[in-house]
């Protein structure tokens, strides 16, 4: 592992294995797949070697397989409260996790801290099949929590029926009893080499945003954007890109836009998304990483 600059590698949807300043960070944990999706092949019990597991929210596509990576290496886990229940009740003692909310600051060693930051969860209740990233999306604003729930109890219907076997077999393998998504996070990264934003859903606080000021941005680019608790009147391109000009990053990163769980999920075409980014945020450096290539992504020179 090299001590110099920071590291990433994707492992597909939102997960990655950050490296900086000798140290084996994994941003989410979800490494297995149902049958036919996109990802590397690899499997959570292969992972020997990480430091910290650093969860954005409960749902089993971002935390599955963090209870054998913590079992297998002994790294720490840090997410929210929901989280840490989840893990606990997979046998991962309590004392190797963190519980947090959003305000806290951790000292992860070799110069290196985390900040953490309340966020937002993309409008998954909105949708079915996920939108094409050019498509735009209106109404649907102001809807209660009961309108809300009753919209996703229907995506709920929609997964169980409609998409393939391999898929299904897989939602109930996963299955970990999460209730919800247990409130989102979105983490900052302070290495000796600059500062590394990750979101891992299409959601924020404006007002959060506007705080920051990353090298680097990883940013989730699927679903239906959730500004401030209202679904974005607009474009997934659209929303990633105001979310690049409030964060006004000098790299970013997309993540979650692979097919990882075919029926539900879209490869996402990045092609608007490119072009958005181009017009809004033209300074501002697109990393497209494929699969497990080792970027290196600081220092910026």
């Amino acid at each position: 592992m090299s001590e110099s600059g920071a590291f990433l590698d994707w492992y597909g949807c939102a997960t990655f294995r950050l490296k900086t300043s000798g140290l084996c960070i994994f941003l989410d944990a979800y490494i297995d797949r149902a049958e036919g999706a996109a990802g590397t092949n690899l499997s959570a019990d292969d992972i020997d070697q990480a430091d910290w597991i650093v969860v954005g929210h409960s749902h089993f596509d971002h935390l599955y397989g963090a209870e054998r990576i913590a079992k297998r290496t002994g790294a720490q886990i840090i997410g929210s409260y929901e989280t840490i229940r989840v893990m606990e009740q997979a046998g991962v003692p309590l004392e190797q996790m963190i519980c947090v909310s959003g305000g806290e600051t951790i000292d992860l060693g070799h110069e290196v801290k985390v900040s953490v930051y309340p966020s937002q969860h993309s409008c998954v209740w909105s949708h079915s099949q996920m939108a094409d990233a050019g498509e735009v999306c209106l109404g649907e604003l102001g809807l209660s929590w009961q309108e809300q729930r009753s919209r996703f109890e229907e995506l709920v219907k929609y997964l169980a029926t409609e998409i393939p076997p391999p898929s299904i077999q897989h939602l109930i393998q996963t299955s970990q009893g999460d209730r919800g998504d247990g409130g989102a996070l979105i983490y900052v990264f302070h290495t000796p080499d600059g500062d590394i934003l990750y979101q891992d859903t299409s959601g924020h606080w404006s007002g959060i945003l506007d705080m920051l000021r990353p090298e680097v941005a990883i940013l989730a680019a699927a679903g239906r954007g959730n500004i401030n608790g209202q679904p974005i009147q607009g474009s997934l391109a659209q929303f990633m890109g105001q979310q690049a000009a409030r964060l006004a990053p000098q790299r970013l990163i997309l993540c979650h836009h692979d097919n990882w769980m075919p029926g539900f999920s879209i490869e996402t075409d990045i092609e608007p998304i490119r072009e958005e980014l181009s017009q809004v945020v033209p300074s501002t450096q697109l990393l497209e990483l494929d699969y497990l290539d080792d970027t290196q992504i600081l220092p910026i020179r």
